[in-house]
This record gives C-alpha cells, sequence and structure tokens, in this order.
C-alpha cells in the first residue's frame, strides 16, 4: 500500500501544468444543453476571449483533444496528398509531427539542426530561396519545443519568407508557448497556430485548437486529404464554428474562467512573470553548473525558453534518478527527457499559475536531489534565484 505524502505536490512538469482553484469550481458544472442559450452565452466568451489573447481576429477551431490532435487536424484540413512541407527536426515534437504528416502521405522536408541550439533561421531562407517553383506549401515550425527548452523567434521565420518573396504558410506549435510568453498571431504574419489546454491555460487536458488565417483558410478549400470529424467546412456550417458532434461543455466553462484570470492579471503581465521565473530559473542552473556540474540543454542563451528549462546531466549520471528522488522524498515532479534525450535530462517546468515560493520550492528540492543523487554541482543555485526575485 502506498503511503499519503504530506502537503500538496508541486507539479513542475513543463504540461500539464498546475489548475487555478476557481477553474476546478467553474468546470464543476452540471451537464447542459450546448444548444442552450446559457451555454452558447459562456462559449462564446471562452472562444472571443482566446481570440483576443492569441491576437487574432482569425476563426478558432477546436477540438476535444490533446495537441496532437490539433496538429492531425490542421494537417487534414491545410494539404493534399504529395504536398511539400518543410519542417526543421528541432525536437521530439518537430520529429513526431513530421512523422505524422508522413503518414498521410506529404513529402516532409525535415533538416537537421542541433536540437542544443535550434532551427537556423537563414537556411530556412536559403531553402526557400532555392524553390524557384513553389513547390513548398507551408514551413512548420515548434515555437518552443518543450523536450528541449529551445525557443525560436516566429517574427524572424516571417521575415525569412517575406525576404524571399515566398507563398508558403507558416504554421506554429505554440503548445507550450501560448500564454506562457509573447505570441501575436496577426501581427507575427502566422497562417495557423495550434494550441492546447493544459499549459498556459491552466486547463486539464483534452481541448486544443487551430487558429487560423485568411490565407490559411483559402488553402482549406483546395485541400484534398481525407477528413470527417475534423473537417474545418462541417465545423463553419454549425452554430460552435467548431466540433463535428457533441460539443464538451465543462471545458468551456474552465475556459472562460482562465480567460479572466489571464486578463485580470493582464496578457503582457503574465509575459512578464514567466520571464522572471525563468531567468530566476536560469540564474540557479548556471551556479549548478559550476564543478563541472548539471548544464543548459539549450547552449543558445537567447532561446533560453521562458516555459520550460531542460538541464542536461554530466557525463555517468542518470536524470531518472534526480526525478526519482524529487518525486518519491519529497512530493515535486519534474519533466523527463523525452527519447532520445531519457535520462540525459530533466525538466523544469515554469509555466502557468506558478509564483516566486512555488519555484524556489521547486528549485530547492531540484538541489537537494541532485546532492543526494551524488551529481556533481556548485551549490548556492536558490540563493542565485532569491537575490534575481528579490531585485528584479
Amino acid at each position: 500500500m502506498s503511503h499519503r505524502k504530506p502537503g500538496r505536490l508541486f507539479f513542475a512538469n513543463p504540461g500539464p501544468t498546475n489548475i487555478p482553484d476557481s477553474i476546478l469550481r467553474a468546470m464543476d458544472h452540471a451537464t447542459v444543453d450546448f444548444m442552450g442559450g446559457d451555454f452558447l452565452e459562456v462559449y462564446d466568451d471562452a472562444v472571443a476571449g482566446l481570440k483576443r489573447i492569441l491576437f487574432t481576429e482569425g476563426e478558432v477551431f477546436l477540438y476535444t483533444a490533446s495537441g496532437h490532435g490539433a496538429w492531425e487536424a490542421t494537417i487534414q484540413n491545410l494539404f493534399s496528398p504529395g504536398d511539400h512541407i518543410l519542417m526543421p527536426d528541432a525536437g521530439y515534437f518537430s520529429r513526431t509531427w513530421g512523422t505524422m504528416a508522413r503518414q498521410y502521405g506529404l513529402e516532409v522536408e525535415m533538416p537537421g539542426t542541433d536540437w542544443r541550439r535550434g532551427p537556423d533561421v537563414a537556411r530556412i531562407a536559403e531553402r526557400l530561396a532555392s524553390d524557384k517553383f513553389h513547390n513548398i506549401k507551408a514551413v512548420c515550425i515548434v515555437h518552443n519545443e518543450t523536450s528541449t527548452g529551445v525557443a525560436l523567434s516566429m517574427p524572424e521565420v516571417r521575415a525569412a519568407i517575406d525576404a524571399t518573396n515566398h507563398p508558403a504558410l507558416l504554421l506554429a506549435d505554440t503548445i507550450s508557448s501560448f500564454g506562457s510568453f509573447e505570441v501575436r498571431m496577426a501581427d507575427w504574419g502566422i497562417d495557423a497556430v495550434v494550441g492546447g489546454s493544459q499549459k498556459g491555460l491552466m486547463l486539464p487536458a483534452g481541448l486544443a485548437f487551430t487558429a487560423v488565417s485568411t490565407k490559411a483558410l483559402e488553402a482549406h478549400q483546395h485541400a484534398k486529404l481525407s477528413r470527417y470529424y475534423f473537417d474545418w467546412t462541417k465545423m463553419l456550417a454549425r452554430r460552435h464554428r467548431s466540433f463535428v458532434g457533441t460539443v464538451p461543455v465543462g471545458p468551456f466553462y474552465g475556459l472562460r474562467e482562465s480567460i479572466r484570470l489571464i486578463e485580470a492579471e493582464g496578457i503582457e503581465q503574465v509575459w512578464h512573470r514567466h520571464h522572471r521565473l525563468a531567468e530566476a530559473t536560469r540564474r540557479a542552473v548556471s551556479i549548478w553548473s559550476g564543478n563541472q556540474g548539471v548544464s543548459f540543454f539549450c547552449t543558445d542563451p537567447k532561446r533560453r525558453s521562458d516555459s520550460v528549462t531542460a538541464v542536461k546531466m554530466p557525463d555517468g549520471h542518470d536524470a531518472e534518478a534526480v526525478r526519482k528522488i524529487a518525486y518519491d522524498r519529497f512530493n515535486v515532479s519534474l519533466g523527463a527527457g523525452l527519447e532520445p534525450l531519457g535520462g540525459q535530462l530533466f525538466r523544469i517546468g515554469h509555466m502557468g499559475d506558478l509564483n516566486e515560493p512555488m519555484l524556489l520550492g521547486t528549485l530547492g528540492v531540484v538541489e537537494m536531489s541532485l546532492r543526494l543523487a551524488r551529481v556533481p554541482l556548485a551549490r548556492g543555485g536558490v540563493d542565485a534565484a532569491i537575490d534575481y526575485l528579490a531585485t528584479a
């Protein structure tokens, strides 16, 4: 029999994230008629709020799915068999979605990149410039690669496309960036944004979306991949402009409350809070890296994520041993390294409903767990985080 661990679980995974109590209470709702006027008001408010914090006035299609389902829907609705897409191999998730696209008969060009730095935007521009006949239909970018802690500048990618006058669509996976750090869909010229409920939006997993531009909707009219449940044309004909079938009512009470919390804080203040907490984490890791200790997986300081920090282990040490100590002894859940990075790193999630005490508790447990696992490190990482947060 397992014993109850005292206190609350410190959930420091890079998604799902902590769910605020007011969202839990909002979702604790009886079943209602999803065509009833009371629910339609909730639904419309939630979708309008989602558009506001995405900075778009375009269509948003919602699905009962995780982020993987949203990517599959996006592929089905924008492309035809044999279409050519450019998707840099930047980590576990970009590789996964490239594999998904191949399953649908797309020609996926996936140039290799250094996962510790992310894609070279200049190489993307060079490849587009060489595509004289415009065979490439889309450039697909993971804005924040959750598996590596590397974030890419979407405005730089947009500028690279514009500089070559290439008509390719720009698709962005914002699953672990949206609601955590800056995403401006319209201003950045993104044609399709894929997101999910379980990270910056602070909801349970199970609700996902694609926000699309007018250009993307036009491409949809010519797309010939088979689809039914995820068909945007069918969705547009329905009152909710999403869902082919039953609408899940509970998540929308939670989504409306999530939007209320974000807008009460202010979306730019949300971004600032995430940056402060991320920088505090980075200050801690910088100290720990002394004495030939742990290090940043992301080697480019300008690309280190504001929602997740991936911490690389020294040779000969297993990240899973550190995660096990943190969870079993101290009730702190850290993210694992995903294939092929299993055992090589652990990930500290600092996104969603999070504040300074919660982060400092997590960082304290990480430092203790590293010491207990006999991992080389320089002590004082938590002090460095405190010094930063006390003055920033």
